[in-house]
């Protein structure tokens, strides 16, 4: 991803920052201009707790070009509190835990990948892990 699109999604990213619809009061993650529950235009900015459950989840044994290093690792479909489900990485597992469907997880920023060489720009971003008890 280019960094001008990155710093663009910063607030979504960092943040867990997306639109409530103020027709039907919908949740909407990411933002859209069109709330697609109602047509309506979906403007207003809502920040989201970051506290949601595992709804699926698989493990990834192969990463694409720039992330071998993190293979294998977890992503999953979280739901959210506020109802939006959206798919994430899974961190911070320990190494005989288990990863079920309803898990209780939260958001936490994380570093992504870096762009370029040792010198490049860090990307930083949003991955959920296991509420911390």
């Amino acid at each position: 991803m280019e960094n001008p699109r990155h710093w663009r999604l910063k607030k979504q990213r960092y943040g867990l920052v997306g639109e409530e619809c103020p027709h039907c009061h919908e949740k909407l993650f990411p933002p859209r201009d069109v709330c697609p529950h109602c047509g309506g235009e979906a403007k207003e900015e809502f920040t989201f707790s970051g506290q949601g459950e595992v709804y699926s989840f698989t493990t990834m044994y192969s990463a694409p070009a720039g992330y071998e290093e993190y293979a294998p690792y977890t992503v999953a479909l979280v739901k959210l509190e506020e109802g939006p489900v959206l798919t994430a990485q899974l961190t911070d597992l320990g190494d005989d835990e288990e990863v079920e469907i309803g898990m209780p997880v939260e958001m936490v920023t994380r570093r992504l990948r870096s762009d370029g060489d040792d010198s490049g720009i860090l990307i930083y971003g949003y991955k959920f892990r296991p509420v911390m008890k």
